[in-house]
């Protein structure tokens, strides 16, 4: 098939398509129950309770700030005069914070310590925040206001102003033409790993990634790339996962195919630091692992997410395709700065970019090729953070399904098919179909307002021309 009439095919294809169709100490509690308080009930008080959000510094005092996931306590705090203060940071979180003052002081802590510095507070007062990516707008923010003083303003954007919650969303950046083109994914599931204990490198690196044309995110990332590496095992296979934080600021790892109290692995990674999380696959299907570190929706939205496969009993049988796609979105800050945490926090949902596999329309500029009367299965995982998927393939029915552990079994006696796969964030599904003759089979999610954000790829089966 001569490659004009095959371009024109493809433009035709995708019109119909839019127009129908830690540290290894486990961590602390930062909300712990009331020691002796039955659950439900709530602590008996006998006086007023001052409130931890405002605080007084007395002459010569020492201004106190406590961090915790994710705020400060006091967020405001008022001395009496201007001058230089002792500030004493004690961090009561699960992850590192900082303190750092619009005049550029900063402290950093890590979880549980305490650390001490010195400020000078003009009379205008001085803002202050953690600066650790996204932990400003998830609501670390604070003041320190002089007596009698008139607020500051205009030292740090978003202090002694609006909550991050209710702060304006910044408009996406423009495409730059300049920006590297992106590398395309290799959509073919892997193979299944020899053997029954498997040792993984699994390194934490922050880099720059293009994840649609004419735009880059510094994203996190598990392995160097978003998704990060899809592991496939079979059932009862023991994963050593080696992980080294290769990046600036803290992570860890959340393997949802494993069972392991949160405060026993899901721990801090430091920079510089590494960590083996272990555990046996006990239960088959398409699982999730993401970062689970503070604020958590901000490092999966910026890339730290991935597949594991683990097989039922007697693995799967042979088909002709096997393809892996994780479904996520993309929160667009400035061009080569991390996604946008008060983007990605708005509760209804609006991405820049919805994407199979961490870039935009990577597949429907490069067709994934199919066997025309093959079996083809595909697994599938929406990562989110937030954005439920419908997946769909046009042109075909889902004659087999497997969907946390719920099945649609091919030939099975009503003759039951499916035509899309309906899952919500960190859920996962196999689905298999045979595309019947020579073609393009588009593969969406059904949620069609997202199609045109770069959800959106092309299975092509033989030439792609159905008249041949």
């Amino acid at each position: 098939m001569d490659r004009p009439r095959r371009l024109v095919l493809v433009t035709a294809v995708l019109a119909l398509v839019t127009a129908a169709c830690g540290s290894s100490a486990a961590p602390a509690w930062t909300f712990g129950p009331a020691a002796n308080t039955p659950v439900g009930q709530p602590a008996a008080s006998s006086a007023p309770v001052a409130s931890p959000d405002a605080a007084t510094v007395s002459t010569g005092g020492t201004i106190a700030i406590e961090a915790f996931d994710l705020g400060f306590k006091p967020a405001a705090i008022s001395v009496p005069a201007a001058g230089t203060y002792t500030v004493s940071f004690t961090n009561t979180g699960t992850t590192t914070h900082d303190v750092t003052f619009a005049d550029g002081t900063k402290l950093t802590a890590e979880a549980g310590k305490t650390v001490s510095g010195q400020i000078a507070v003009p009379a205008t007062g001085v803002s202050f925040i953690c600066s650790i990516p996204g932990h400003e707008q998830a609501g670390m923010a604070g003041q320190v206001a002089v007596a009698g003083g008139t607020a500051a303003s205009g030292t740090m954007p978003g202090m002694g102003e609006t909550p991050a919650s209710a702060a304006p969303v910044a408009a996406g950046p423009v495409a730059d033409p300049n920006a590297p083109k992106y590398i395309l994914r290799d959509a073919t599931a892997p193979a299944v790993m020899e053997g029954t204990v498997h040792d993984i490198e699994l390194p934490i690196i922050e880099k720059d990634v293009t994840v649609a044309d004419g735009f880059v995110v510094h994203a996190w990332t598990f392995g160097g790339t978003v998704p990060g590496p899809t592991l496939r095992v079979h059932l009862g296979d023991t994963l050593r996962v080696h992980l080294t934080n290769q990046g600036q600021m803290s992570h860890s790892i959340d393997f949802h195919a494993s069972l392991t109290a949160m405060n026993h692995q899901m721990v801090e990674i430091k920079p510089g630091e590494t960590f083996t999380y272990e555990f046996k696959a006990e239960y088959a299907g398409v699982w999730m692992y993401h970062c689970g570190t503070a604020p958590a929706l901000h490092h999966i939205a910026n890339g730290m997410f991935g597949m594991v496969i683990v097989e039922p009993k007697g693995g799967l049988p042979k088909v002709d395709n096997e393809f892996a796609f994780v479904q996520s979105e993309w929160y667009l800050g400035a061009q080569g700065a991390p996604a946008d945490y008060a983007k990605a926090n708005q509760t209804a949902p609006s991405p820049d970019f919805v994407v199979f596999n961490g870039i935009a329309n990577q597949y429907k500029d490069n067709p994934v090729a199919v066997t025309t009367g093959g079996r083809v299965r595909v697994f599938v995982l929406d990562a989110g953070p937030s954005v439920d998927s419908s997946y769909h393939v046009v042109g075909t029915i889902f004659d087999q399904v497997t969907k946390e552990g719920v099945q649609l079994v091919r030939g099975n006696a009503g003759g039951w098919g499916s035509q899309a796969v309906d899952l919500a964030p960190a859920q996962g599904a196999i689905v298999e179909f045979t595309p019947p003759e020579d073609g393009m089979y588009p593969f969406v999610t059904h949620a069609f307002n997202f199609v045109t954000h770069g959800a959106l790829g092309i299975f092509v089966a033989g030439d792609g021309d159905p008249g041949n």
